[in-house]
């Protein structure tokens, strides 16, 4: 058979990763934060999208003539609230709160509070009784958050006289970390601001001084020696503590006694004082806001009982096409260039909307899902929190596994319990002893907690666990135990034991 060259037409299926679809499966797994970003970026991009604010007003309300309707498109938006159990109802808009604020000013002068020789003194020393004073702002006499910086640079300016201690303080100041401790190297500062490195560590000396005390340390260490300094507690004794403090960690309270030449009650009032101390002086200066977690899905009991489910509408983001523009400047548009840029924009606006709605579709149709399946946790307590894993909600709402990931990450329900991240009810399964259903790996999490938090004076150990948890009906090995205790950070019973001797 000869080799030749010759043309086939062959017609054949492939799933095929398209812009589209690749958009769709990012808005999916945003979180609301990065959604309103992505969303913005758009709408300063497309011209053809615009934020859907309630009412038309301004110029839209202008154009628009009093029979026409609104043009511009939006798919049938999703159910916002889902039904689970029997005997739920549709939840009602809440009704608005009628507030009347009463607000009563004296008009009376500020003068007439005053006599007249102190009206005068008053008066000449700047002060104004008229609210349009420019200089009279309230906001102005409203005190701010002082950072660590502006603290401690304000005590440089007082105490250190010196100009060449004062740079060099400065330079150490900016050396600080959020805690408070020096990071960097004195040798570095010294070479780089042409002085010895005596020069430096005296001016540290002078710093470790301000307030808090506890600045400027190097270690751990160092600022718990500079807090027992102030307050003349650094005796040899404590020194050795200190220097052992890897031990004290270790609760070896045998080996310290001998380290530090102290009996049991000296030991004890030594670590007393070392618990006394802050290890972080500088985080009193935190003024850092921690921004709460704003939760996609809300869910709330109803009147039968039984939960009702619905979208965060405030997370919710709200664009609309505007067909009215595209066809008026299409109708204009002449050449090919403008025609397809009209398109493509147009088609996109389109798609995103509607992937916007395919994600909220999704998102509703999972948490309400999870819920059903975790309805004795959300009744009864974290005890009863199930095994769950992604197949088992896939395959109950027929969605793929893959999908069901993307809508659980970084997705938060607010729920009668708190707010938790929709990842928190999937949790690996436990065997039981009896042969019963499985138990779930964060509830036996907590068991664990509890049986440690009520040991009281005798000491459980790791097997102890094991044998309670096997008489309550669950299979767990020792190891299992001790990595979970481990990962909430809980001592073992030899450390927990030394504690409560400590302690008394």
């Amino acid at each position: 058979m000869a080799l030749s060259p010759r043309l086939d037409i062959r017609q054949t299926q492939a799933l095929v990763m398209t812009p589209q679809l690749q958009q769709a499966i990012k808005l999916l797994q945003l979180s609301n934060l990065e959604l309103t970003a992505f969303i913005e970026q758009e709408l300063e991009r497309n011209p053809l999208l615009e934020r859907e604010d309630g009412e038309r007003g301004g110029e839209n309300a202008a154009e628009a003539a009093p029979g026409d309707s609104d043009p511009r498109e939006l798919p049938d938006a999703p159910a916002t609230e889902a039904p689970l159990l029997d005997g739920m109802t549709e939840s009602s808009a809440a009704d608005g709160m009628d507030v009347d604020y009463d607000n009563l000013f004296n008009n009376d002068s500020a003068g007439d509070a005053l006599d007249g020789e102190a009206f005068g003194q008053w008066s000449r020393t700047g002060g104004s009784l008229s609210f349009e004073d420019g200089e009279s702002n309230l906001e102005n006499t409203l005190a701010g958050d002082i950072t660590l910086r502006d603290h401690l640079v304000a005590q440089l300016n007082v105490d250190v006289l010196d100009p060449v201690e004062r740079l060099i303080g400065l330079h150490l100041i900016e050396m600080l970390d959020e805690c408070g401790y020096l990071i960097g190297d004195l040798g570095e500062l010294a070479e780089r601001l042409g002085c010895g490195l005596d020069v430096v560590e005296a001016a540290l000396k002078r710093v470790q001084r301000f307030d808090p005390i506890g600045v400027f340390a190097r270690s751990l260490k160092e600022c718990l020696a500079l807090q027992l300094a102030e307050r003349d507690r650094l005796d040899p004794a404590m020194a050795a503590l200190l220097d052992n403090l890897e031990m004290l960690g270790r609760r070896d309270l045998q080996g310290l006694m001998r380290v530090c030449g102290v009996d049991a009650e000296d030991l004890s009032e030594m670590i007393g004082e070392i618990k006394a101390l802050d290890p972080k002086p500088a985080l009193k200066f935190d003024t850092a806001i921690a921004q709460p977690v704003t939760p996609d899905v809300l869910m709330r009991r109803a009147q039968d009982g039984a939960w009702l489910v619905e979208l965060n509408s405030d997370t919710l983001p709200r664009v609309l096409v505007n067909s009215r523009y595209y066809a008026k400047v299409s109708g204009v548009a002449r050449n090919k260039d403008d025609k397809t840029y009209l398109s493509e924009h147009f088609q996109s606006a389109n798609w995103l909307v509607k992937s916007l709605h395919q994600r909220a579709t999704t998102i509703l149709k999972v948490a309400s899902e999870l819920v059903r399946q975790q309805d004795a946790f959300f009744r009864h307590g974290v005890q009863y929190l199930r095994p769950l894993v992604l197949r088992d909600i896939a395959s109950a709402i027929g969605m793929h596994e893959s999908t069901v990931s993307r809508v659980t990450s970084n997705k938060y329900i607010a729920t009668p319990r708190g707010i938790y991240e929709l990842k928190y009810f999937f949790t690996q399964a436990i065997g039981s002893a009896d042969g019963g259903d499985a138990h779930s790996a964060e509830a036996v999490r907590y068991r664990i907690k509890a049986l440690i938090d009520s040991e009281g004076r005798q000491v459980l150990s790791d097997d102890r666990i094991v044998e309670i948890l096997k008489a309550e009906g669950i299979d767990i090995a020792r190891r299992t135990v001790a990595k979970y205790r481990e990962g909430m950070n809980i001592p073992s019973s030899v450390q927990r034991r030394r504690e409560k001797a400590l302690n008394g």
